[in-house]
């Protein structure tokens, strides 16, 4: 299989990790999922403008492209100051989740090369963890469109105390695999994914989708999953 190009930038970024501790093998690989493993990201916009027309409310694409990759609640606070609408986050959270499962169950909009990709990592014995801000009840169609066992750990943004950016999600992600963040490759879409991956300890595959995705020491970049295998990844982790 033919990899698509990978570069690692060399401009540094603010990062909690030393980059020292970063191992020389890939042992495992952790998944963003809106935007990364399913192009979610235009339901969530098209949630957020329903509800601005349910309640009255205002919203614009800059605020909808303001919040990609970040925690729901935060979100939820963000919607709610901007919209002008009186719901608490939460309430806000729920009902966008709502719209967004309504249309991933209609169709589960996968990524260029995301599911081909697993499937050669599975077959690699590469273990993978999927790390979202969205919570469980909207994983879970998803997962259910995936062979049984693609995920050896799962991490929603309802079973964390802070979300993206804060490290967090990818900490607990690969202590559930048993591992340290610097033994992972994180794969982001979003400027806020990747900060949260990298200040972990992870070395971070960005493919940038809606939002671009600053340079950074611990980052690589790819236009697309497309073409990518277990190989690739492992080698430019290790490079």
């Amino acid at each position: 299989m033919t990899a698509a190009p990978l570069h690692r930038t060399q401009e540094s970024t603010l990062s909690t990790a030393d980059p020292t501790e970063t191992s020389t093998t890939m042992r495992a690989v952790l998944w963003d999922m809106d935007g990364t493993l399913v192009d979610t990201e235009p339901y969530w916009i098209a949630a957020e403008f329903a509800l601005a027309d349910r309640y009255g409310g205002t919203w614009s694409q800059e605020h909808a492209l303001n919040l990609v990759g970040n925690d729901l609640l935060a979100s939820g606070r963000y919607i709610r100051e901007h919209m002008g609408i009186p719901l608490e986050p939460a309430e806000i959270v729920e009902a966008l989740l709502d719209s967004v499962i309504a249309q991933v169950e209609e169709s589960v909009p996968w990524r260029p090369g995301a599911r081909e990709l697993l499937a050669d990592l599975g077959r690699a014995g590469v273990p993978c963890a999927l790390v979202t801000m969205s919570y469980r009840r909207l994983v879970e169609p998803l997962l259910a469109s995936l062979p049984a066992g693609t995920f050896a750990a799962v991490v929603t943004g309802d079973v964390v105390t802070r979300g993206k950016p804060d490290p967090e999600p990818y900490l607990k992600a690969a202590a559930e695999l048993g591992l340290a963040a610097g033994d992972c490759l994180a794969i982001e879409d979003s400027n806020t994914g990747a900060r949260s991956a990298e200040s972990a300890g992870c070395v971070v595959l960005c493919v940038p989708n809606h939002v671009p995705i600053l340079a950074g020491e611990r980052r690589v970049f790819a236009d697309t999953l497309a073409g990518l295998d277990a190989e690739a990844l492992s080698a430019r982790y290790a490079g």
